[in-house]
């Protein structure tokens, strides 16, 4: 005799239980459609699902279309989602927790969930403490900001938008109701950093942590910035305090490599360190600047009777994207398009380190048992021929 099972008739506990168990958030989301009962009994937005495999966001091919791309590794599929909010205008500076940060051509800030589509305003530019006035009105220097040593100039609108904020980190996801999140801003001008609370109106500097801006990651309930030498200052604006309590880790001075990176993996923080190169190449009698990513050296901190920095010379099961995003440490095996033991990085310094350069964007994988770097397979030089703004970035796809 066979007996038929009503699965939508179960219990709404026993739902809530089943969707607890599901890691990755496209099965949370076919677990919801099954039907209306089962949609009824779970969260819209899953607080349980883990950190995801990053998507590639797609630089803009098409200045008047709403498409951004997203490239997801694990099912080697490309999703095109209408985000108007991310326009040709509008400048990103980082991903965060599933949410992207854009400036625009005028003070303001705002966050963005290109999967929910919920949007955050943080305060806006001309509320940093060294900005003394803000006019549109003064057209061409709208901004009127002061030195340290109490020298005033003068930025215009885009200069702002384009060179004021390198990065934005987030402490934990900006919808969570439930809990206050911070956001920290590394001034690609001055080295500072500043951050603000939710809900804040202004931005705040952290006084004591200049020249900590190299990379910014959250770890155990604090900020963990680091300079060109790998020096750590550990900022912890989430006490409550009218100003932030600063320490500082000061470790033996990494010398060499051009870029630093710090990855919360579990208790340990690991600093990424990234060599690069830069040649020239003449084609078809036109001067082609290239630059690229040769290795990358690993290292966690050791915080014995003698700190320092230990190389680290294999992550086992761990890959790591770094990149404009926000750096994190995925477990391997639990996804499937990704490898362990490799690094998974992105073009976040050409802008920057490069101003005129021709050549393509530099991005790919690096493996730390070889050595080797190879390309991502959806990012081909025939797909993006040469460098669009802006470059390809790595987002952690997020449901809340």
């Amino acid at each position: 005799m066979t007996t038929t099972v009503d699965w939508s008739e179960l219990q709404p506990e026993l739902i809530e239980s089943i969707a607890h168990k599901l890691k990755i958030h496209k099965d949370y989301i076919g677990f919801r459609s099954v039907c209306s009962n089962w949609r009824k009994s779970t969260s819209k937005t899953p607080k349980h699902l883990p950190c995801q495999l990053p998507w590639l966001m797609f630089p803009q091919q098409n200045q008047q279309s709403h498409l951004r791309l997203f490239f997801s590794l694990s099912e080697d599929k490309i999703y095109r989602i209408s985000l108007p909010e991310a326009s040709f205008f509008r400048r990103r500076c980082g991903s965060s927790h599933g949410w992207l940060v854009y400036l625009e051509e005028t003070p303001a800030v705002f966050v963005i969930n290109p999967l929910t589509r919920v949007k955050h305003h943080l305060p806006p530019l001309c509320s940093f403490p060294n900005v003394v006035n803000f006019s549109f009105y003064d057209v061409g220097r709208e901004y009127t900001l002061k030195t340290v040593d109490g020298d005033v100039y003068t930025c215009s609108l885009k200069e702002m938008r384009d060179s004021f904020i390198k990065k934005v980190v987030f402490s934990s996801s900006p919808s969570d109701e439930d809990l206050d999140y911070y956001a920290l801003a590394v001034v690609n001008q001055t080295g500072d950093l500043a951050y603000c609370k939710k809900g804040d109106s202004v931005w705040k500097f952290i006084d004591d942590a200049q020249a900590y801006c190299e990379d910014v990651v959250f770890h155990k309930g604090c900020f963990y910035a680091a300079s060109k030498y790998g020096t750590i200052a550990v900022c912890d604006v989430c006490g409550g305090k009218d100003s932030p309590n600063v320490s500082f880790i000061h470790t033996p001075l990494q010398v060499g490599g051009d870029m630093q990176y710090l990855v919360s993996l579990g208790d340990e923080l690991l600093l990424v360190t990234r060599y690069l190169e830069l040649g020239f190449d003449v084609e078809q009698h036109q001067l082609d600047i290239f630059y690229k990513t040769t290795e990358f050296r690993v290292f966690k901190l050791v915080l014995n009777d003698d700190v320092m920095w230990e190389s680290v010379l294999e992550l086992d099961d761990w890959a790591l994207f770094v990149g404009e995003n926000s750096s994190v440490a995925i477990r391997a095996s639990d996804f499937e398009g990704c490898k362990g033991n490799q690094i998974y990085f992105t073009d976040d310094y050409s802008e920057w380190n490069y101003d005129g350069a021709n050549g393509d964007h530099d991005l790919g994988v690096y493996d730390l048992e070889d050595g080797s770097v190879a390309a991502l397979p959806c990012y081909t030089r025939k797909f993006y021929n040469g460098r669009r703004w802006p470059p390809p970035i790595w987002i952690t796809p997020s449901l809340h």
